[in-house]
C-alpha cells in the first residue's frame, strides 16, 4: 500500500502530480471534488476520470486510512469516536452538540474535538493521552479523515473544530498546518478559521511561529497554574518555557491577531484554586486580554 494518501495533497501538489504526470490540469478540480465533496471511498471509484489516471493515482497514493473501531454516547449528545489507523493505532475524537439556544430549541452548532497525534510526550499531570507515551505525529490526511469519518457517522455537519484531542497540536505543526489548508480552503471543507481553535500546553516558538500564520485561527492555552511553582507542578512543558516566556509570547500573538485567547484553567483542589492564584490569574488574563475558562476537575 502507497505510504501516502490522497488526502495528504493541497490542490498545489495535486496540480504539481498531474502536471508530472501530463495530464491536463483540470483533472486537479475533479479530483478535489471526489476527495472533499463526493467523499470517495477508493481511488476506482472516480469514475469521471481515465482508466489509466486511476491506476497511475492508486499507485502512488492510498486514500484515506481511518476505520471507525468503537462509538460511545447517545446520538443526542456527546459522542466519542475511536479510529483506527492504517498501521493499527488508534485516535480518538468527540463530536460535542451546543447546549439548546435561549428558548430550548436544539442548536445547530456542532463541534468536533479532533487528535492530532498518536499519545503525547508532554505528560500534563491531569491528561490521560499522555500515559502511554509518544508514538507518531498524524499526517495531514489522518487529521482531516477524522471530520469526515465523524459527519459520516454522525449525519450531522461539523462546524467548528477544537484541536485539543490527543497529543500537543503545535508540537505536529507542519501537518497541522497543511491540515488547516484543507480544512479551511474553497476547494476542500470550507470551514472557515475563525471556527478553528487550537490548544497548547505552551510551546512559545510555535506559538510565535502561528502567530504569523495569515489565516485568523483561534489560540487557547493550557494554563492551569498562574506561577511557576503552580504550573511547575502540573505541566512538565513550563520547566522550558515559563509563565513570564509564555506570555511573552501571547503579547506577541496579540499584536498580530484579533482574535481573543483564551486560558484553559482547570481547577485541581488543593494545588491551584486558592485565592491568591485565582487573583494572579485575574491580572495575568487582563494583561492579554484573555478569557478564562474554569474547569472543575
Amino acid at each position: 500500500m502507497p505510504a501516502t494518501s490522497l488526502h495528504c495533497l493541497t490542490r498545489a501538489e495535486i496540480a504539481a502530480w498531474l502536471a508530472e504526470h501530463d495530464e491536463p490540469s483540470y483533472r486537479c478540480d475533479q479530483i478535489l471534488d471526489w476527495l472533499w465533496q463526493k467523499r470517495a471511498r477508493s481511488i476506482d471509484a472516480m469514475s469521471n476520470l481515465p482508466a489509466a489516471l486511476r491506476g497511475s493515482l492508486a499507485g502512488d497514493f492510498r486514500l484515506g486510512g481511518l476505520r471507525h473501531a468503537k462509538t460511545q454516547g447517545a446520538a443526542d449528545s456527546t459522542r466519542k469516536f475511536l479510529f483506527q489507523l492504517h498501521d493499527g493505532r488508534y485516535v480518538e475524537c468527540v463530536l460535542i452538540p451546543a447546549s439548546p439556544a435561549l428558548y430550548g430549541e436544539q442548536s445547530d452548532r456542532r463541534t468536533l474535538c479532533v487528535s492530532s497525534q498518536v499519545g503525547c510526550a508532554y505528560g500534563c499531570k491531569f491528561c490521560a493521552s499522555g500515559l502511554d507515551g509518544f508514538t507518531r505525529n498524524l499526517d495531514p490526511g489522518e487529521i482531516v479523515g477524522q471530520i469526515l469519518l465523524a459527519e459520516e457517522l454522525s449525519g450531522e455537519k461539523v462546524n467548528n473544530l477544537v484541536f485539543m484531542g490527543m497529543g500537543e497540536p503545535l508540537a505536529n505543526l507542519p501537518n497541522l498546518l497543511k491540515a488547516i489548508e484543507i480544512i479551511t480552503s474553497p476547494w476542500g471543507l470550507h470551514i472557515g478559521a475563525r471556527h478553528l481553535t487550537l490548544s497548547t500546553s505552551g510551546l512559545v516558538p510555535q506559538i510565535r511561529q502561528l502567530a504569523g500564520h495569515p489565516r485568523q485561527i483561534r489560540l487557547a492555552i493550557s494554563l492551569h497554574g498562574a506561577t511557576d511553582e503552580v504550573r511547575n507542578r502540573i505541566m512538565p512543558v513550563n520547566r522550558k518555557w515559563g509563565v513570564d516566556e509564555l506570555f511573552d509570547a501571547l503579547r506577541f500573538w496579540n499584536s498580530c491577531k484579533k482574535q481573543i485567547l483564551t486560558l484553559e484553567y482547570i481547577l485541581i483542589a488543593g494545588i491551584n484554586d486558592h485565592l491568591d492564584e485565582a487573583r494572579l490569574l485575574a491580572r495575568r488574563a487582563r494583561s492579554i486580554r484573555a478569557k478564562v475558562n474554569l474547569i472543575p476537575y
